[in-house]
């Protein structure tokens, strides 16, 4: 193995947070080729704190973290040169004086932003905050969160940072924001790429109290001290990647510039296409697509609907014995012909958890169609159903898409868990009539390694985006283990 020091072939550690597992993994080579292991993975998820509201276990996170290192620093004597911080985007932590956590973040499932959402917008209407920041409206998006805890009494003041960098800044970093991660806030100028001042002025929100933005693959200098002590970690620098785990996703693709799409298919299926620019007309806001920072400039153009959460929401409800796995329903749902009708994802009664399969039937009643059978027993009938109406959405989201940019790709790339799923890939396919590359499950993680492993290499100035993809280049044909 080679020096954790070297430039050219550094030891990494990426740390990916997400909404039902995190994951700490670590990049080594073995000459001549990278290694990447995942050392440490632990489930997670948001606890009702009754009044109190969802809320994230960050004790146990950074706990658990914590663990995920140490075991990195074991196997890595030579030395960790980095590590970078990826997740899900709009959650965040206010910080008391001391630079601490005044208390449990919120989830973004927490039905507080409903009612916050409906007076941000009797002052700030959707279309007119969406002709300013691009971003999709969405009672999650941290503009409305920050409203919200005006309206329970948290003071404006109070700093906050948002869940990605404020591990970073646990770990010692100063407190930042990230661009990528930044843009999902709904608080970002979409031409300034500066926080929004009309924004924060128009709301009354403290724009003092947002972190400062910096650019993915900033250096923020080393670990804390109690860390610092292992000796692997001695020298190691954190590193803000696209802290935004689909803008890692997506960086992760090993493309170079050219007519090509994605759909990063996991939890949410979000289906889009990189461009140069922010597009933020009337017909974009109408059909919700969100304007999100790109790791190497440019912008990721895309829909999010609903996944494979319907799909595990479904196994939760009626299948309480895991008598079906994921492959098993994959499986026999490709013997099943094609469904009398397709799910409408954009029903907003299907994002929110609970009884996925009273859903789908009830919403099957309300067009005139009679529902599926109940119980474990019609699993695959379900499963068929969600696929097949997934890649019919993608085909009609692709074909929007081209409609309001005349953009035409040549194929699609799928990262994430759904990268695996060959059948409901081979629909993709036959819906939008274009090819479908298979790539990275972890394409999150190796985004956030080669944005690493470029501000290494370079340690000051503007990241090129032709450095970001060599390194995916490299990193794309290792199996992470």
């Amino acid at each position: 193995m080679s020096s954790g020091s070297d430039p050219e072939k550094p030891t990494l550690v990426a740390i990916d947070l997400g909404a039902e597992s995190c994951r700490v993994s670590l990049l080594r080579w073995s000459e001549p080729a990278p290694q990447i292991s995942m050392i440490h993975r632990f489930a997670n998820g948001p606890q009702d704190h009754g009044p109190a509201g969802l809320r994230w276990n960050l004790d146990r996170i950074c706990n658990e973290l914590v663990h995920g290192l140490r075991a990195c620093a074991d196997l890595a004597p030579d030395g960790i040169a980095g590590i970078g911080v990826t997740g899900w985007a709009v959650d965040y932590v206010r910080l008391d004086a001391s630079g601490q956590a005044l208390g449990l973040p919120f989830c973004y499932r927490d039905e507080r932003t409903q009612a916050a959402m409906e007076e941000v917008h009797a002052i700030l209407p959707a279309e007119e905050l969406y002709a300013l920041t691009g971003v999709q409206i969405q009672p999650i998006n941290t503009i409305y969160q920050l409203w919200a805890d005006r309206r329970s009494g948290i003071a404006d003041s109070a700093p906050w940072v948002n869940l990605p960098e404020y591990i970073l800044h646990w770990l010692g970093a100063t407190r930042v924001a990230e661009y990528t991660n930044a843009t999902h806030t709904g608080l970002i100028d979409a031409e300034t790429r500066q926080w929004s001042s009309e924004v924060f002025r128009t709301l009354g929100l403290d724009i003092a109290a947002a972190p400062k933005l910096v650019s993915p693959g900033t250096s923020l200098g080393p670990l804390r001290d109690d860390l610092r002590c292992l000796p692997a970690l001695a020298a190691t620098q954190l590193i803000a990647p696209a802290c935004h785990d689909t803008a890692s996703a997506i960086a992760g693709i090993p493309e170079r510039p050219g007519n090509w799409a994605y759909i990063s298919s996991g939890t949410w299926s979000l289906v889009g296409v990189p461009l140069a620019k922010s597009l933020r007309t009337h017909e974009a806001f109408a059909r919700g697509f969100t304007n999100l920072g790109a790791a190497g400039g440019g912008i990721l153009f895309h829909r999010g609907i609903a996944g494979m959460w319907l799909l595990r929401q479904c196994m939760n409800t009626w299948d309480r014995d895991r008598r079906w796995s994921l492959a098993d329903l994959i499986e026999e749902a490709q013997r099943l012909p094609a469904p009398d009708h397709m799910l409408d994802l954009d029903d907003p009664a299907l994002p929110p958890p609970g009884d996925m399969p009273a859903r789908i039937n009830a919403q099957r009643r309300q067009h005139g169609f009679a529902p599926l059978p109940g119980g474990c027993d019609a699993a695959p009938h379900y499963a068929n159903l969600i696929f097949r109406s997934l890649a019919n959405r993608y085909g009609t989201l692709f074909d929007e898409i081209e409609q309001m940019t005349a953009y035409r790709p040549h194929h699609i790339c799928v990262v994430g868990g759904g990268s695996q799923n060959k059948y409901l890939n081979a629909l993709t396919a036959e819906s939008t009539g274009l090819p479908v590359m298979r790539c990275s499950v972890e394409s999150s993680t190796l985004g956030n390694f080669a944005l690493q492993w470029a501000r290494i290499e370079q340690p000051s100035g503007s990241l090129q985006p032709q450095s970001i993809a060599d390194k995916v280049s490299t990193l794309a044909a290792v199996q992470i283990v």
